[in-house]
Formats: C-alpha cells, structure tokens, sequence
C-alpha cells in the first residue's frame, strides 16, 4: 500500500470515531484535558484493532465480518439512547465515563479489525499502517471533539439530545450499510 492509501484509509476509518467526538464535545465541558483522553481512546483503539485484525483475522474473521454490524450498531444505538434520555443541566459534564468510552471505542474501531484482516492478505507493514490510522484518528477527534464544544455554545439546551440521535443514526447506518452489501 502507498502511504497515499494509507492516509486515505485512515481517514474514512475515523470519520465514525471523528463523529462520535463531536457529541462528546457536544455534551462535555470545555475541558481539553478530556479532548486528549477522547481523542487517545479513539486513537489507541483504531490503531490496536487493525494489528488483531491482521494476526487473529485468519480464525475469526467470518465471525467478525458477519456480526460487525450487530455488534457496533447495539453498542451505538444503546449508548446513544442513554445520552438521549440524559437530561441536560446548567453545568456541562466535564467528567468521562471510562466505561462508555470503552464501549464507543470499540464500536467505532470494529470496522479496523475487519481492515486488519484484508491488511493479511495484503501483506502490509502492519505497524506502521495502524500508527499512521491511529494517529489520524486521534486528531480527527481531537477537532471533532473541539468542534462539538464550539457548537456546544449555540446547541447547549439539545447538546444530549443531538449527540443521542447522531449516535442512534451511526448505529443504524453501520448496520444498513453492512446488510445491504
């Protein structure tokens, strides 16, 4: 693979997690110190999950494939119910639910592994691939998450109510968009 398609894969693989992001920046404080953390999540995790994808994709790899969207889909559309339920106060959460992130990160990097199976085949350098994708991913996030803030200032009183509903759509879309293949 050349480094071209390379950047290009990891772009659209963060664009769920770019997403994601802005919610959490919807819906959390102005803290920057979370945007780190956030953007560390997403990162770490796109670039771990391609490295599995490429050693366990052999065992798993039709498992994985066939429940991916199941999986990312109930992990994005649950979440995305909760945060929806959640009511907003004055003061912004400026607090991460480690557990949530977990969960958000490992439903926005499924996509990852399944590309760390095909990387097998390819015979690519593995490590670098997944650092160059999971570098792009964290700043991708990182924007997103301060563009989330940004908006936050003008959507404050729906800022819950906006990030459920992109969350429920992401979920629903992963999971068309894998059926319907």
């Amino acid at each position: 693979m050349t480094i071209l398609e390379i950047i290009l894969t990891g772009l659209s693989l963060a664009m769920d997690a770019f997403t994601v992001s802005i919610c959490k920046g919807l819906t959390n404080n102005k803290c920057y110190h979370n945007s780190l953390i956030i953007s560390l999540y997403f990162g770490i995790f796109q670039f771990i999950m391609p490295i599995l994808g490429y050693h366990l994709g052999n065992i798993f790899s039709e498992k994985i494939i066939y429940y991916n969207p199941y999986i990312s889909m109930i992990l994005l559309v649950v979440i995305g119910i909760l945060m929806y339920k959640e009511e907003n106060i004055d003061k912004l959460n400026d607090k991460i639910n480690f557990k949530e992130m977990f969960f958000l990160a490992i439903a926005t990097s499924i996509d990852a592994f399944v590309i760390g199976i095909s990387f097998s085949f390819l015979k690519v350098k593995i490590i670098k691939t997944s650092l160059i994708i999971g570098i792009i991913t964290f700043i991708m996030c990182y924007i997103g998450y301060y563009l989330g803030n940004k908006l936050n200032d003008k959507f404050h009183k729906y800022s819950n109510k906006i990030a459920g509903i992109t969350l429920i759509i992401i979920g629903i879309k992963i999971f068309l968009q894998n059926i319907l293949k």
